[in-house]
């Protein structure tokens, strides 16, 4: 699901960059030139879990992730540091819904779980832009968040002995990514390709123990692949 969505999203790129590169008219021409602007974003996204385990009682101990596609989105806030430079403030919601299969649990209805996660993202990025070029301008941009994940179930009592599978609501996040400006003649719309990683551990352990869910994993924490699409 990561490769096909990062395949797509790339060709997407492309084909608009091109189509853009043939427009000789420019559109915009005092855009960037402002302090501050504002904006919106939409897109979709497949978030799994990066999972490490440490030495357990539970032998051939493995978590199968399965994601499917969500949505993201949110408003844009661009501040003009340099030419170049821009620092944007990008406060939105992601949602996505993964299934977990512990591998060693024999038991199909005890070994799965599924898990919808919705949330509240607030991110500072830093867009590093080359100069125009006619009607488009690529960029790389990075950045880190806070995260607060609302369907978490870290304050439920009942755990995965009941069939609940918990997290941390509070996370740090940094992402990566390129993309491309194109200068529209009402807008500039800009694609881009974003890499989010967690740099928090997001498994909240179950309430007993040994626990063949949450004990045998070390390292709990997101990753995911976005498409977004901003209009400015």
């Amino acid at each position: 699901m990561f490769k096909k969505l990062s395949v797509s999203s790339l060709l997407f790129l492309i084909v608009f960059g091109a189509y853009a590169q043939r427009e000789r008219v420019e559109n915009l021409p005092n855009f960037d030139k402002r302090l501050i602007h504002y904006g919106f974003y939409l897109g979709a996204n497949t978030n799994g879990f990066k999972i490490s385990y440490k030495p357990s009682i539970f032998s051939n101990v493995e978590v199968e992730v399965e994601s499917n596609v969500g949505f993201n989105v949110g408003l844009i806030g661009d501040l003009r540091l340099h030419q170049n430079v821009n620092l944007r403030f990008e406060p939105g919601l992601v949602s996505n819904t993964k299934t977990l299969r512990f591998k060693h649990i024999a038991n199909e209805t005890q070994g799965t779980r599924e898990v919808g996660n919705t949330y509240l993202h607030l991110p500072f990025i830093f867009k590093f832009s080359t100069n125009r070029l006619n009607n488009i301008r690529p960029y790389v941009l990075g950045g880190a968040s806070f995260d607060f994940n609302f369907s978490s179930n870290e304050k439920n009592q009942d755990d995965n002995f009941s069939g609940q599978f918990r997290q941390n609501a509070s996370n740090f996040m940094y992402e990566v990514g390129i993309g491309i400006d194109l200068y529209l003649p009402y807008f500039k719309f800009s694609p881009s390709i974003r890499g989010v990683f967690s740099m928090t551990n997001e498994l909240k352990p179950d309430n007993r123990t040994p626990s063949q869910w949450t004990d045998p994993i070390d390292f709990f924490g997101t990753r995911g692949i976005f498409l977004h699409l901003s209009f400015e």
